[in-house]
């Protein structure tokens, strides 16, 4: 099938905007797409009536416009599980004061598509939307540890393992030995793998068919819980994936996966 080069273009300039690159010049998108600057405008000028690219008035840089704000949020609610897993994430907050959340895989990263701040959480890395590796977290170990080996081999092919923190998996050996301690116990840990002094602990969350379609997890500090109290956080969130699952139209529990 063919490409639209014109298409192509204008969605690439779309993921040139992350976190730290905000707003650019239409000189930085130039150097970046390695394109004449006359056909980058044209690209804009073309976003921008949409609104799918808006520049800022101050200073002319450009930025992501609230079309994609609108249209993410359309995705976002169109996901059952998202309605399903609201009240867990609450309920899992509150009962452990901790920061819950909700992440489904795409392609090979998870992507956060809820949280709830706890009252005593101080974790400020994650944001609805962002993505995260799947080698050096809990739910990205949980979205991929029951895939089949086909899948599984199609997710880690050309797979990096980008060191994250001087815990983190950096191969697929260890990794798929990871994977398959996930599978015995039911459920996935990140102990200071992917941010320092941070450990999360996952579970993964069955449709009907019993595939796994999201992962519910709890983030804590080190210095904050300790492993008992991390242990019956545990137990809460199983039950919790357990439920959710069964909402979801799962029928058989996830004590023994």
């Amino acid at each position: 099938m063919p490409i639209i080069q014109a298409v192509e273009r204008a969605l690439k300039i779309l993921d040139l905007f992350d976190e730290q690159e905000m707003e650019l010049k239409i000189t930085e998108i130039s150097e970046r797409m390695q394109l004449h600057k006359s056909t980058v405008h044209s690209l804009l000028k073309t976003l921008q009536v949409q609104g799918y690219i808006d520049q800022n008035p101050e200073n002319g840089k450009y930025r992501l416009g609230m079309k994609l704000f609108e249209r993410g949020n359309f995705v976002i609610h169109g996901l059952d599980i998202r309605k399903v897993a609201k009240r867990y994430l609450v309920d899992l907050s509150t009962k452990t004061g901790q920061t819950t959340h909700l992440v489904i895989l795409d392609d090979k990263e998870g992507v956060y598509i809820d949280k709830v701040e706890g009252p005593m959480a101080t974790i400020l890395y994650s944001r609805i939307g962002r993505r995260i590796p799947v080698h050096s977290s809990g739910v990205g170990k949980s979205l991929v540890a029951w895939k089949s080996e086909k899948e599984l081999r199609q997710i880690l092919n050309g797979y990096q393992y980008v060191p994250q923190t001087p815990k983190t998996i950096t191969n697929e050996q260890d990794f798929l030995s990871e994977l398959e301690r996930v599978r015995r116990q039911g459920y996935a840990i990140d102990n200071q793998e992917n941010e320092a002094g941070v450990r999360c602990i996952a579970a993964p969350i069955r449709n009907h068919s019993g595939q796994v379609v999201a992962a519910v997890s709890i983030s804590t500090l080190v210095s904050r819980v300790d492993d008992q109290e991390l242990e019956r956080f545990v137990q809460l969130l199983k039950t919790a994936a357990d439920e959710m699952s069964g909402q979801m139209g799962y029928g058989i529990g996830l004590q023994n996966p």
